[in-house]
């Protein structure tokens, strides 16, 4: 009997350490002190990647509101980082459509765009359509509803026309 308790013991331990040179290849590391950070990272990877394959993926809340306070203050950078912690995956199309939205924003200008922040405006306007083709947020105090009319702003905010040497183009308002 103890012979086999023994090679038990000593097939559990191989497959803990191969679990484990497994993990660490997969956190990668630079140096010990990042093992905790990278952990962390690759395990919460692993459980949303798991709640996608099981159908029971969910935003976050939270870190959701938390970007709608900050894009209602102006502060776009710091919505888009709520936004991303909230929707990791790119899954919900109202979170990727805030995103599009906080771009379209922050790149907006009254004589001219930022047309790489509409570019990358354009790219999750269209994550929003593989997501909901017919895509309508309820926020009141947005004036671009649907994932159509963003794009249609954004695709005319990045072509170059006569009515951009418009002055009184700098009298409009942001959408």
């Amino acid at each position: 009997m103890k012979e086999k308790y023994s090679q038990m013991i000593g097939i559990a331990l191989t497959a803990l350490y191969g679990l484990f040179i497994a993990f660490l290849y997969v956190a990668e590391p630079r140096s010990l002190a990042d093992v905790p950070g990278n952990a962390k990272t690759t395990v919460n990877s692993i459980a949303t990647t798991g709640q996608v394959l099981a159908g029971t993926y969910e935003i976050d809340q939270v870190k959701l509101n938390e970007g709608l306070a900050a894009f209602r203050r102006d502060d776009f950078v710091t919505a888009r980082d709520r936004f991303g912690q909230a929707d990791p995956e790119k899954r919900d199309a109202r979170t990727q459509f805030y995103i599009a939205y906080s771009f379209y924003r922050q790149g907006w200008g009254r004589v001219s765009s930022d047309d790489a922040l509409f570019r990358q405006a354009l790219a999750a306007v269209e994550r929003v359509r593989s997501l909901d083709p017919n895509f309508r947020s309820e926020d009141a105090e947005l004036k671009l509803r649907t994932s159509a009319e963003l794009k249609a702003e954004l695709e005319e905010g990045l072509q170059v026309t006569a009515d951009d040497l418009n002055p009184l183009k700098v009298f409009r308002e942001r959408k």
